[in-house]
This record gives C-alpha cells, structure tokens and sequence, in this order.
C-alpha cells in the first residue's frame, strides 16, 4: 500500500474548563435574548460539554437548554424540539445559534404568558475554554489504532472525534483527517467512521463504535 504522508498520528487527552459567564435566565424570552448574543463558547459549551461531565439530569434531552426547558419552565413540547437538535449537522456555532433562536422565537409566538423559572433554578450561561494535554502516544500507520483505541482516555475521543470538527477542514474530525493523508486505500474506513453519529451516544459508546470500524476495515470486512 502507498503511502503519501507518514506524519504519526498524535494522540492527546482534554478536558473542558466551565468558566462563569455572569449571565442568567429565567424565562424563554430572557434565555432567548442572551443567546443571541452569547459568546459562542457558551453555545458549545451547552451542547457538548455534558459529554465530558458526569449528568445525572434527564438522558433523553442531550442538550443544557432542553434540560432546563423541561426541569425549570415545564415546557416539554420545546424541551422536545431542542433536544433533537443535532449540533454537528450545523458547520458553524453560528447557524446553530440561528436554529435556536428560530425555534424559541416560534415558541414565544405561541405563548401569551412565558413560564418563569424560580429564582434558584436560573438558566446559568457558563462557556467553556479546552485544555490539551500531551499523553506522549504517537500512532504511526493506521492499524496500530485498532491497538490504541482502547485504551485512551475518553477526553481523548472528545478531543480527537468531536472537538477537531471546529479545526480541520470540512469540518473533520482527526480521525479522517489523518487517515486521508495516508492514502486512498482508506476510504472505506473514512466513509465508516463518518456514519458515527458524535452526538447522541456517551464518549465510551464513540469509543468502541471507532473500534469496530477500524478492526472491521483490517479483518478485511470492508474492501477499497
């Protein structure tokens, strides 16, 4: 097999800092006002972040404004529609925050009376600020990954599988993106890792979905 780049592929570990933003909502309009102008970080803090943080709140709503919606506001209906808000179909935070805003705008137009959360159940704006860390691994051809995979840390799944869409081209992750530089014999593998939903599954679950792509393309079930 060809191969056009050696570049060893890096593995690194994060974590997701919450840092306070001061801004707090109580009902639909305030939330809605604040997310229009929010710092971007805060958007993909409240989409993302429960991946890498321990949730004990509803599993079925995947997002911090869904969850808040349903627990404080009471409002299920919206609750629902913001749940299954997918923020990786989206190629920027900023046609994200677009979606969000239509669908609360369509829900207050329907509503006479917003629902006002009490006072200490206020949707609290928090963003977030990455930390790498260098476990010092380095993966040098692809088939060392089905070796690999299974023991990093889940910070790095969320680093290399899900956070890398924000800094690679066509928003990739680092998985594809280092795999198409290895060669067009590994297609099949991209085209297997990209059916992976990033979203709607834990980090170990990404995990082990990464696995058995990667030991299916080099047992030989997948063929160029």
């Amino acid at each position: 097999m060809e191969t056009i780049q050696t570049d060893p592929f890096a593995i690194k570990d994060c974590a997701l800092i919450a840092i306070a933003t001061g801004e707090k909502a109580r009902n639909l309009r305030e939330l809605r006002e604040i997310i229009e102008r929010i710092d971007p970080a805060s958007i993909y803090y409240h989409f993302w972040g429960g991946l890498l943080r321990p949730r004990f709140d509803d599993p079925e709503y995947h997002n911090d404004f869904a969850i808040w919606v349903y627990r404080s506001l009471h409002n299920k209906a919206l609750a629902e529609r913001l749940a299954v808000i997918d923020p990786a179909a989206f190629d920027t935070i900023e046609n994200l925050r677009a979606e969000l805003l239509d669908i609360m705008e369509d829900a207050l137009y329907q509503t006479d009376t917003p629902a006002w959360a009490e006072r200490d159940r206020q949707f609290e704006f928090i963003r977030s600020q990455i930390v790498v860390f260098n476990p010092n691994v380095q993966v040098t051809d692809a088939a060392m990954l089905t070796r690999v995979l299974p023991t990093i840390s889940l910070g790095s799944i969320f680093f290399h599988f899900i956070d890398a869409r924000q800094r690679n081209r066509n928003h990739l992750d680092d998985f594809r993106f280092w795999l198409r530089s290895q060669g067009d014999s590994y297609e099949p593998l991209c085209d297997a890792i990209a059916r992976i939903d990033p979203y709607f599954s834990s980090l170990s679950d990404l995990r082990m979905e990464l696995l058995k792509s990667f030991v299916s393309h080099f047992s030989g079930e997948q063929r160029p």
